[in-house]
This record gives C-alpha cells, structure tokens and sequence, in this order.
C-alpha cells in the first residue's frame, strides 16, 4: 500500500460508538483581537498559529470586531505550514461557511466555519489562508504575534500552495480563534492580560510566551488535565482603561466568556494601569480584579490571579509607582479573591534586587521577560490547579 498525502486531518480517533455528551468545543489556538490601521483591497492573508490540543472537527472563527463595513471572505483553506508561506503538500483543505465557500461578516460580528471532519494533532503549525474581496475597510486583526504570517498582492490564493505571492507581516489578520472538538474532560484555559501575557519581545516563530510553555507542560505531565490554551494578552493593555485595545474589564465578555469550552482562567494585568497612572490607588486595581472574578465565577469558571513582575528601570518607573505594585501583590496574595495564586513575581524578580527583574530573566526593556522568563512564569503556576 502506497504512502497518503500528508495532511493535516487524519482519521478520526474516538469510538463511533462514543455518545455525543463525551465530546465538547474547545480552544486549541487563539488571540485576542483588535483595531488595525492597516489598509488591504482583493488580498490573500496566510496566517499562521500552532495548535495546543488535539482533537477532531477543526473550525476557524473570523472576526471582523472593529470593522466599519462588512467583509467578504470568498475563500478560506487550512493546511500545515510548510516552509515560509508555503503550505504542506497534499494538506490545504477548503472551509465552508453553512455550506458555502464564502462568508460575508457583518462590523462588530464574528464567524465559524463548518468542521472539517478527521482530527488535528496538537503542535501543529497550521496555515490558514483568507481570501478578502474588495476594500476591507477597518481591519481586525492581532499587532504582536511574535509569528511571521503572510500577506500576499492582490488576487486570489487560499487554494495554492506556493509562496511564491506573499510577503511577511508580523500580525494576524481576521483569525482570532481555532476550535476543535475533544473530550469533555479537556477544556479550555483562556489567558488574559497584557503584553506580559501577549508574549512581546519573546523569540519570533519559536512560539516561546509564557502560555505556550503551560500549553506544553499540561501536555506533558500526565497527572494533570489537559487543555487547549488560548491567549487574549494584548501588548499596552490596561485592566481600568482603554489604551492600546479596550481595557480588560470592557473586552472581558468577547475575549474570555464567549471562548468555547472555558474553564479556567489565569489572569495578570494592571501593572500599566500603574505605570500610566490610570490607577493611582490600590483599591482602583482591586475592585477591578473582584469584576473579573465575579463575572467568571457567574459562568464556572476558575480564576488564577497573578502577581504584578517588577519593571525597576523601566521608563515608566518610580518609587511611589513601585509601591502601589507592592500594595497590588500583597492584597493578590492574600485577600482570597481568586481560586488560586500564581506569584509570577516572587518567580522572576532578583533574589538580590527585588524591585528589578532577575537579570537572567529580562529580555533587556526592564518589563517584558526573555524566553527564559516567559518558561519561569509557566513553570511557576501549580498544574495541580488543573485537575
């Protein structure tokens, strides 16, 4: 028997005989969306994004949150990455949307596609490639993505292979979300925050941010529940107040409680709400953080709050702004607000400064972790708290 194709759906895994209650939505990739100032016309975007679980039926959801004007997407295929822009031969597969190969999404709404029958492994750098017709007017899309995806000149080219059209951006466009359908006993873990969270100044295309590392490490340990993890960080985001997006109390609803199969959230924001003075008194943050709590307890879902990482030397830094963070940390540790605690501070400052960063640990803005960092911020959170 000759060898198949490769593609990116095998098989399915599961009985037949399964019943349909053993099986749920989750999230295995995604991100937080937001308002671009980019312009496109009758483009191709390839983007790229790696899977954190395994499962069956994969679906892309579109997002056209901040448009102006409803978009066309007349064609949309998912394969495996292959090189650059390249998708793997044999494995660029066309979606639908109800049954059509095109989908047209109104301003402020977002899309699924149809599944695609067979299953997805986990790890997998996936290729997704959109097709918008006309003026897309005010594009949706993701600023950092420490992943290179593909924008190509004008014309249709979802349905190729090749590269050969396209040129790299560091964004996403559109894509906010790749869900398949597993076991009812893996759920999803949504992580909120900022750029801390959004993974800025990690490596490009190494997929090393802080949730990529707890992606793996579920994987890994066998005596923990497995998830999917989707990171809706978003680099310059404030928890009180609209900045770089619309703070985290405001995008909260679309970005965590509407994530298929959530139930845990871990979260860390507020430490720009200090650095720009948006917050000035401790209480601001705490109210703040008790919303949050709340509004996920009102839909089953857990809550890991963590501890706000020190940013001595930052240009942003003061003496009085350092000790609101610690008035901050000390009420995340021991008010009880939260289900569990992960103190990505104690993790990552210097053992001999600790108002600063642990030089190890610093990519070199005095804010954002190096790879290092982002892997101790991971290994930080107690994966019992997942069971």
């Amino acid at each position: 028997m000759g060898v198949a194709a490769p593609t990116v759906l095998q098989p399915r895994a599961e009985p037949a005989v399964a019943p349909a209650s053993a099986y749920h939505q989750v999230v295995t990739w995604g991100a937080a969306p937001q308002k671009m100032t980019n312009t496109f016309n009758t483009q191709t975007f390839r983007m790229i994004v790696k899977t954190s679980v395994a499962g069956n039926n994969v679906q892309i959801r579109l997002s056209n949150a901040f448009g102006t004007r409803a978009i066309t997407f007349g064609s949309a295929y998912l394969g495996r990455q292959g090189s650059g822009a390249t998708v793997a031969s044999g494995s660029n597969r066309q979606l639908r949307f109800g049954g059509s190969r095109s989908v047209v999404v109104p301003p402020g709404s977002s899309v699924l596609s149809d599944p695609l029958s067979g299953t997805v492994a986990a790890n997998t750098k996936l290729a997704v490639s959109l097709h918008v017709v006309g003026n897309a007017g005010q594009v949706t899309g993701h600023a950092v993505a420490s992943q290179v995806s593909y924008v190509s000149s004008v014309g249709d080219y979802a349905a190729r292979s090749d590269g050969a059209q396209f040129t790299p951006t560091p964004n996403w466009f559109f894509l906010d979300g790749v869900v398949v359908t597993t076991s009812s006993t893996i759920g999803t873990v949504v992580c909120l925050g900022d750029s801390i969270t959004d993974g800025t100044r990690s490596s490009q295309n190494l997929n090393r941010r802080y949730p990529d590392y707890l992606a793996t490490r579920l994987q890994q340990q066998h005596s923990t529940r497995y998830a999917g993890v989707a990171n809706v960080g978003i680099s310059s985001n404030r928890l009180t107040g609209d900045g770089t997006g619309v703070s985290g109390l405001a995008r909260f609803d679309r970005d965590v409680l509407a994530q298929p199969g959530v139930d845990t959230l871990v979260f860390m924001q507020g430490i720009n709400d200090i650095r720009l003075d948006v917050a000035t008194r401790p209480e601001q943050l705490t109210a703040a953080y008790r919303q949050i709590v709340a509004r996920a307890h009102a839909h089953g879902i857990k809550v890991i709050g963590g501890t706000l990482m020190p940013f001595y030397g930052d240009k942003f830094y003061t003496e009085e702004r350092e000790r609101l963070r610690q008035q901050v940390n000390q009420w995340i540790r021991s008010s009880n607000a939260f289900d569990a605690v992960v103190d990505f501070d104690k993790a990552t400052r210097d053992p001999i400064f600790p108002k600063r960063l642990r030089p190890s640990y610093d990519s070199g803005d005095r804010i954002h972790p190096s790879d290092a960092g982002y892997q101790v911020m991971a290994n930080a959170i107690d994966l019992s708290q997942f069971r």
